[in-house]
């Protein structure tokens, strides 16, 4: 018996899809992409129309469905309709309305394509398996469409990213907010009161992004000092409000301070690439062979070279100060987990470096504010308070919490409420020669 050809089979409406795909891009708030990035995250626009037209029939195939085709003649008519005033057409338009960010919470909408999907499937939509889930997208999607969904992935933090979408909350559907006063931030404020004192404003401005070069001691004896390796000194190259870093060296106290600039202006080169390093005061070659040797030896360090704010509807660079510097110089916790790299990976070569350990991977003040959070976490595990005893909700709870902990790589809150900046945002804390100790929320 031959099946039925589904409406993916026949046509789809690219460009609508296209274009809402595109909008998501642009989406902040409500937008699950916030709980955590993920590489190449399918936009949640295009997995809901392929879901829906993989599973709905060709409205104009022969053996389509009748009750299916009386039902896509109901439907509201758009503009594709108004051309040709087909069952097709009128489908068409509904999709047009179906991938639509407004519309992804819009029940009326969604209960119209799960009951063209039953219609379509005899009344019995099939369960939906994802088995490389990553940014959820999918499986999300198909439970938004009425599915049964199953989702896996080898990756750790793709599982928590899932069950933390698409798993959990159906537990809690339709029920009033546990504990309406945790809306107000307590841990927020709490996490604030422990570890506030280690980020400092700038200028009356919030910090969000501290930009930090790794350090070597040049080669050349002449210099005698520490010197940044940085794949680069402009921090930002923006039409009027390009930002640049310019290292000065004084020859008697043999130290390096950096300035940042405004306007036009040539930013120096990088001092570190694919083939190598430089000494930035004396130009003298710095092998990788010889990076490393410093590195392993514990010899590495690191200079603060500029500071970004959250000025008014713009980011503000300005050069790094005294306080900045030494309020940053805290001990590293004593109770950190100590867990040892993979000796080998693929594109994760910090070993070499003599970062032999996750904690490695770390400042001091990024472990402490992880540390802190993460006991937060494990404190309202063990603490019930009124219905936040029962055991799934504080389970819950602390699953949030802890995909929140692990999407950042330093810590910082703004007074009463978590924030994030958008100065670096990236799906794992990546090594580089220059790098940003970043306030995320």
């Amino acid at each position: 018996m031959p099946t039925r050809k589904k409406l993916i089979e026949v046509a789809l409406l690219l460009e609508a899809i296209n274009k809402a795909s595109a909008r998501e891009k642009s989406i902040r708030h409500g937008h699950p992409s916030t709980l955590h990035l993920w590489w190449a995250r399918r936009p949640l626009a295009a997995a809901r129309a392929v879901i829906f037209a993989s599973l709905v029939d060709a409205p104009d195939s022969p053996d389509a469905p009748p009750a299916f085709v009386r039902a896509c003649e109901a439907l509201p008519r758009g503009e594709n309709a108004t051309v040709m005033d087909t069952p097709r057409m009128r489908l068409f338009d509904f999709i047009e309305q179906l991938v639509t960010w407004e519309n992804t919470t819009n029940e009326v909408v969604l209960e119209d394509a799960r009951r063209l999907i039953r219609l379509s499937t005899d009344g019995n939509p099939p369960p939906l398996l994802d088995p490389f889930a990553g940014g959820v997208s999918i499986p999300l999607e198909a439970q938004r469409l009425g599915l049964e969904a199953h989702a896996s992935d080898l990756n750790p933090v793709a599982v928590m990213i899932n069950k933390a979408q698409i798993e959990i909350p159906p537990r809690f559907a339709g029920r009033p907010p546990v504990n309406p006063e945790s809306r107000k931030g307590k841990w927020a404020v709490e996490a604030w009161q422990q570890i506030g004192h280690l980020y400092p404003t700038h200028n009356g401005e919030t910090v969000i992004a501290w930009i930090w070069a790794r350090t070597v001691k040049s080669p050349n004896p002449a210099v005698d000092c520490h010197v940044p390796l940085t794949s680069k000194f402009e921090l930002s190259k923006k039409k009027g409000k390009r930002a640049y870093v310019v290292p000065h060296f004084d020859a008697e106290t043999k130290t390096i301070t950096y300035e940042v600039k405004h306007g036009d202006g040539e930013a120096p080169d990088a001092t570190v690439n694919r083939k190598g390093g430089r000494c930035v005061i004396s130009d003298t070659p710095i092998s990788f062979e010889y990076m490393r040797a410093e590195a392993k030896a514990g010899r590495m360090g690191a200079h603060l070279i500029g500071i970004v704010t959250e000025g008014q509807n713009q980011r503000n660079y300005y050069s790094p100060t005294m306080n900045q510097m030494q309020v940053s110089q805290v001990s590293i916790p004593p109770d950190i987990p100590i867990t040892d790299l993979p000796e080998k990976a693929l594109s994760f070569r910090v070993q070499a470096y003599g970062m032999d350990q996750h904690w490695k991977l770390f400042t001091p003040r990024q472990l402490t504010a992880l540390t802190t959070f993460s006991d937060l976490v494990a404190i309202a595990r063990r603490k019930p308070v009124g219905m936040q005893s029962r055991l799934d909700w504080r389970m819950t709870m602390c699953h949030c919490a802890m995909a929140e902990c692990v999407r950042v790589r330093m810590l910082s809150y703004q007074h009463n409420t978590p924030f994030l900046p958008r100065y670096s945002l990236r799906q794992a804390a990546s090594s580089h020669w220059h790098d940003t100790g970043t306030s995320q929320n």
